[in-house]
């Protein structure tokens, strides 16, 4: 027998490895104060989710973050306006930095920081930490993505709200997860606009799971949950949208079926704007109008913004500009501040 022969990592190029995330957070701290402010946002989101709180959550932002400077330009006029409309509105900046892809693409900042394909995670996970404390630091709660379940650990101290994306709701591992975070999560309904997933998401995550994963230490560790009551649906269309009343009066009904307290946030982009930006503000428009005319269940609603609208290619060799998305197509920031005091007025 050839001794040069194996049977595993046949396809693995190369391997290194990576500080633990305690090693990380040791360098990268959140401070006590604002360890309190996140515990301080997430409760907020709870009491929102509980009908304690009447207030609304817009989760907004950059579908993906990859530049630092535009990202805390950003984060700065959304802190400022958040402080006007905090009586009505709970504003949450979508803090994006992994992006899960169909086929192929751009991954997001903590994955390939450089844009350059060549994947310096490490240098990705600093920037990524540093960029979010910077932003937690202004006062705002953020939002992400959860994604990769051992990336989680790196930034999942300093988020108040998370989403599971539409092509992992499904996922047992994911539901697992979510079952042991300490924040709201968001399930989103699959890609072909199917709730029941999400539905059948939620409750997974109410449930005690035990699991592997990696812990602070970077060790393999089991981990046993005491499951997440504050899971709730997102819905963000399929084939077409669903976020009109037909559509949340069908999952209201099957939330209560499932034994699941009708909680609902719409995302006013993806399939519900057709994949069109400029067709969020119809979106949002409409979901506010529910709510002024008494519909409770809708808790939240999402947008995706950045400093200027549209969205650019990544190409080989040009750095790409940093107030314009490079993923999903995004309203600029003057749409923003209107529909937000739009919503502010008619709440």
């Amino acid at each position: 027998m050839n001794m040069l022969q194996k049977s595993s990592d046949v396809n693995i190029s190369s391997r290194s490895k990576l500080p633990t995330p305690d090693e990380i957070h040791s360098e990268l701290p959140l401070s006590l104060d604002c360890v309190a402010q996140v515990i301080r946002h997430r409760q907020e989101v709870f009491d929102i989710l509980d009908g304690k709180d009447p207030r609304k959550i817009i989760v907004v932002g950059p579908c993906s973050i990859h530049d630092h400077t535009s990202a805390l330009e950003y984060a700065s006029k959304l802190a400022k306006i958040s402080s006007e409309v905090n009586d009505k509105l709970m504003l949450i900046m979508r803090v994006y930095f992994e992006k899960p892809r169909t086929t192929v693409g751009w991954k997001g900042l903590i994955y390939d920081p450089d844009m350059n394909d060549e994947y310096n995670i490490e240098k990705g996970i600093r920037l990524s930490r540093q960029l979010m404390l910077e932003i937690v630091d202004k006062g705002l709660p953020v939002a992400t993505e959860t994604l990769d379940p051992i990336l989680v650990q790196y930034l999942v101290d300093a988020v108040a709200w998370t989403a599971i994306g539409a092509r992992t709701t499904e996922s047992q591992p994911h539901r697992q997860l979510a079952s042991g975070l300490s924040m709201a999560v968001g399930f989103k309904n699959a890609t072909d606009g199917n709730m029941q997933i999400a539905i059948d998401a939620v409750n997974t995550a109410r449930r005690q799971h035990s699991f592997i994963g990696v812990d602070g230490n970077g060790e393999v560790s089991v981990f046993r949950t005491t499951g997440n009551k504050y899971g709730h649906i997102v819905l963000r269309g399929g084939q077409g949208p669903n976020y009109e009343a037909e559509y949340i009066a069908f999952l209201k009904v099957a939330m209560k079926k499932a034994g699941l307290p009708p909680q609902i946030v719409i995302d006013c982009s993806h399939a519900n704007s057709g994949k069109r930006f400029d067709r969020q503000k119809k979106v949002f428009c409409n979901v506010v109008d529910q709510i002024v005319a008494g519909e409770n269940a809708i808790v939240g609603m999402m947008l995706e913004s950045h400093l200027c609208e549209g969205r650019q290619d990544i190409a080989v060799g040009r750095k790409p500009l940093a107030n314009v998305s490079v993923t999903d197509g995004c309203i600029g920031w003057q749409e923003t501040e209107e529909l937000i005091r739009y919503a502010h007025s008619k709440l």
